[in-house]
Parts: structure tokens; C-alpha cells; sequence
């Protein structure tokens, strides 16, 4: 990948230690792109294994202080976060455009997404409530408590740089923990940003660290004796790397795999409001979403034809430019690598005998010539024998598949290895509750193309989208970064004798 510095607006990013800039002695740094552009925008420090351990040893030493510090209190750090982060919704929605690509809109939506998991975590006094019962046997009450585990780790994604870290920082950090984000190095800077508004809500120096890496730094936090959680989002390859190795070091580890995400469209669906919610679930963030619809499952030959005919002229008149355009409804994708991966996918559908009905390759937008832009893509006639059916293209491409029946879609959508999310549009509440009750996979949308859960309902996927036994965010999340005791306790009266029992105690 070959661009030239930004000179006029270069900088350094580093990582953030102990409630300040830490310089350290990184190994390396990486640049970091305006993908509309094409060029150097940054520089990002890269972890050295030294950097990860001041990073982990820092939130190490805040843990005690921090764990015992009343969950009220805590949670009015997180009260004051979210006004923080409303303050400053669209400076930060900005800097997702200008190193991501996304559309300022999807941006700000993004955030408010995230900013659902700060307001959730508002409530941890509730959250953290035990049970309790009182006469539990005779002379004996019982009860319950959930207590923070200690240093918890995020490793995020490119496509998500503030929700999917405000999907785990918040809950850990509420429940008492401390926390080390590494997020991706390719758009590194919200995290700084997020750290900086939570030193400004008052969190006290170390409970929360950035550090800026790549596998040498991973595996530096998956490897450290002092990490107790593991929080991954990412591809199915990367998850289940980092699932294995930390899991062998002990660790608690949930990590957030691929997807291809099938919506089943039903002859008696609407295929007007239906290729809506295709244009904006495969196309919206040039599709790099793990929750984007990547094929459209369509019962019955007329219904395809229709649904392929509708979508057409829609594909081919999406705007494509910068983000922060407003009249954009399709930025870049994150890298010039990344741009090409997707060419290459749609390559070879071509050449394994899928109808490409609207081609992305080769889109330039004006005055953006060297940004990294794929134009939408739709293809026809895709068969389950097919790369681009199988693989997760992450891209501005979808696949239309055609089959006879409803029994024919949904084995479709339980035989792939992936389980993120599906949906289905029709008209027929019977066969949505047989498709939300049947199908093996984790979020289910009833007419809904994006069915990512709120808040306060958790989020994960089944199959080879997910490892580890929890979901992301909701009641998971407390479950995630707590340990449960259970206490049974007895009082004597001082004239009691107590002699020894040998027998199991029962009531």
C-alpha cells in the first residue's frame, strides 16, 4: 500500500498509561489513513511488550482502590461520561469519519449505539444486587454477591472505534474492574479520546489504559499473569486464536467472531420496503459491519426477479464520497488492502459464474482519487458452492440467492458456519415464528435488516461467530466481569453447644 504523508496534518498517536500520554519504547509505528483521501493522515505508536506491562500493571494497582469503591460512585463517573460523550457527539463522530470512512451520520449513530451501554452501566447499583434468603434452614440465613474480577482486557475492531469499546469498558469498569483497551490500529484515535473524557468524568488515573498495537502486543495481554478477562470483536480466525491462547493462560475469554448474514425474503413481503432495508443493511458503512446483511435469501423465482430488478437502479445510483459529505450515503472502506480484498472477492464471483448485475470495481470519486472506494455490488445466481456466498466479504457486496421455498431458506441459513445474524421480511406471522424459533442462529430480525440488541438485551452469535459461553453488553456483561459468592451463615446463641457433625449438612 503506497500513499504519501498528509504533511499539513500529520501526528502521532501513542498510548495513553495511568491517566496520561505514555511514550514508552514502542516497536515500531504504523501509518494510519484518511481512506478518502488515500493518504498518511497519523502515526501510531506500536506496543512493545514493555508498554503492554506499565499499561496492565497501572490498571493492576488501581484495581483494589477502584473495586472497593462504592457502586454509586461509580456510577455517577458513568453518568458523567455520557454527558461528556453528548458534549462532544459530533467532534467525535468526526474523527471516526476522518480515519474510518463511515458517513458522518453512521458515525454519530455508532456512538449513540455505544452511549446506550454507558447509560445501561448508570445502573449497576441495581445490577449488582444479590439474593437473599432468610431462614434458609433453621438459624441460618443465605445470600449472594457478584464482586469485580480485576484487570479486563478489549481488543476491538476497525469498523466499530467507539461502540464496540463502549460495549465493554463501561460494564467492566461499573462492576469494579480495571481495563486495558488495544484497539485497532488503524483508526487508534477515538480510544485516546474516550480515555481522556473518562479522566474528565472523574475515573480515577489507571483505571482505564490505551495501548495502541498489533499481534505483539495481543499476545503480550493474552500471555500476562495479571490479566483476568478477555473481551475480543473480530474475524472467526483472529477470535478463535485469541480464544485458545487466552483460555490456555487461564483467562476468561469471549470472543466476538465473523458472520454472513442471510435475510430471507418471502413472496408476500413488501419488496419495496424490502430492498430499502437491503440498501441500508448491505451497503450502509460499505458493509463493514458484522451485522450486515451480506445475501439475500429469495423464495420463489418471480419474487427474485422483482426483488433483483428493484435493487438495481437503487445500487447504482448510491452516492459514494467522503463521509462527511452530507449528501453521501457510502464513504470508502478503511484501506487500500482492504479495497482490493473486495475486488478480488468480486472477481472471482464473476468468475465462478455468478451474475453480476452492478459492479463496484475501479469507483473513483472526484476530487478523491486516490481514496479507497468500491463502488455498491450486486450479484445474481449466487450458489452456496460459491467463495462469495461462503466467506465474509466485509464490503459493499450482496449476494442474491434464489430458492423455491421457505423449508429450502432457512436449512440454507442453519447449514452455514457462521450464526451472527439473520432476518427475514414477510408479511406472515406464522412463518416468523417458525423462522425465530427454528433457526440456529443468535439475533434474529422480524422485518428488522439490523437486529443488533439494545443495551439492555445482550449481544452475540451462535456457531463459529462466537466463542466463550457469554454475550457482549446487557445482563452478560455483569455476569462477564464478576465473579458470584455465595454465603450461608449462622449465628450460635452462646448456650449452644455445637458439637462436630460428620454427616452432609442438609435441611
Amino acid at each position: 500500500m503506497s500513499a504519501q504523508p498528509d504533511t499539513t496534518t500529520l501526528y502521532r498517536i501513542g498510548h495513553y498509561i495511568a491517566g496520561k500520554a505514555y511514550a514508552g519504547a514502542p516497536a515500531g509505528t504504523a501509518p494510519v489513513y484518511n481512506p478518502a483521501s488515500g493518504r498518511v493522515a497519523a502515526e501510531v505508536d506500536l506496543a512493545s511488550v514493555a508498554d503492554v506491562d506499565a499499561a496492565v500493571q497501572s490498571a493492576h494497582h488501581a484495581f483494589r482502590a477502584w473495586s472497593e469503591t462504592p457502586p454509586l460512585k461509580r456510577a455517577r463517573v458513568m453518568f458523567r461520561l455520557k454527558n461528556l460523550i453528548e458534549r462532544d457527539l459530533d467532534r467525535l463522530a468526526r474523527i471516526i469519519v476522518d480515519e474510518h470512512g463511515k458517513v458522518l451520520s453512521d458515525a454519530v449513530g455508532e456512538i449513540v449505539r455505544g452511549l446506550e451501554v454507558v447509560e445501561y452501566a448508570c445502573g449497576i447499583p441495581e445490577l449488582l444486587k444479590g439474593e437473599y434468603t432468610e431462614q434458609i434452614a433453621n438459624g441460618i440465613d443465605a445470600w449472594t454477591m457478584r464482586q469485580a474480577i480485576g484487570v479486563c482486557v478489549g481488543i476491538t475492531p476497525f469498523n466499530f472505534p467507539a461502540m464496540v469499546p463502549l460495549w465493554m469498558f463501561p460494564m467492566a469498569i461499573a462492576c469494579g474492574n480495571t481495563f486495558v483497551l488495544k484497539p485497532s490500529e488503524r483508526d487508534p484515535s477515538l480510544a485516546v479520546e474516550l480515555a481522556m473524557l473518562l479522566k474528565e468524568a472523574g475515573l480515577p488515573d489507571g483505571v482505564f489504559n490505551v495501548v495502541h498495537g498489533d499481534k505483539t502486543a495481543v499476545d503480550a495481554l493474552l500471555d500476562h499473569s495479571l490479566v483476568r478477562a478477555v473481551s475480543f470483536v473480530g474475524s472467526t480466525p483472529i477470535a478463535e486464536y485469541i480464544y485458545a491462547r487466552g483460555t490456555a493462560k487461564g483467562k476468561r475469554v469471549q470472543a466476538l467472531g465473523g458472520a454472513k448474514n442471510h435475510m430471507i425474503v418471502m413472496p408476500d413481503a413488501d419488496l419495496d420496503k424490502t430492498a430499502d432495508a437491503l440498501m441500508g443493511a448491505g451497503y450502509g458503512a460499505a458493509g463493514e459491519r458484522c451485522m450486515a446483511i451480506s445475501v439475500a435469501v429469495v423464495v420463489g423465482e418471480a419474487t427474485a426477479d422483482t426483488l433483483v430488478a428493484t435493487l438495481k437502479p437503487r445500487v447504482e445510483s448510491l452516492r459514494v464520497g467522503h463521509g462527511l459529505d452530507e449528501s453521501v450515503e457510502m464513504g470508502p472502506v478503511v484501506t487500500a488492502v482492504h479495497r482490493d480484498r473486495i475486488t478480488g472477492y468480486i472477481d472471482d464471483g464473476e468468475a465462478a459464474g455468478a451474475t453480476l448485475v452492478v459492479d463496484g470495481r475501479g469507483y473513483q470519486v472526484p476530487g478523491c482519487e486516490q481514496g479507497f472506494f468500491v463502488g455498491g455490488t450486486l450479484f445474481d445466481h449466487v450458489t452456496p458452492a460459491m467463495r462469495i456466498y461462503k466467506e465474509e466479504i466485509f464490503g459493499p457486496v450482496l449476494c442474491v440467492v434464489r430458492v423455491p421455498d421457505f423449508a429450502s431458506a432457512l436449512k440454507l441459513v442453519d447449514e452455514h458456519e457462521y450464526g451472527n445474524g439473520t432476518a427475514i421480511f414477510t408479511r406472515d406471522g406464522q412463518v416468523a415464528r417458525e423462522f425465530a424459533h427454528r433457526v440456529q442462529v443468535g439475533m434474529i430480525g422480524i422485518n428488522v435488516p439490523i437486529p443488533v440488541p439494545m443495551a439492555f438485551h445482550s449481544f452475540g452469535g451462535w456457531k463459529k461467530s462466537l466463542m466463550g459461553d457469554h454475550h457482549a453488553h446487557g445482563p452478560e456483561s455483569v455476569r462477564f466481569y464478576t465473579r458470584q459468592k455465595a454465603v450461608t451463615q449462622r449465628w450460635l446463641n452462646h448456650d449452644e453447644s455445637a458439637g462436630a457433625e460428620f454427616a452432609m449438612p442438609t435441611h
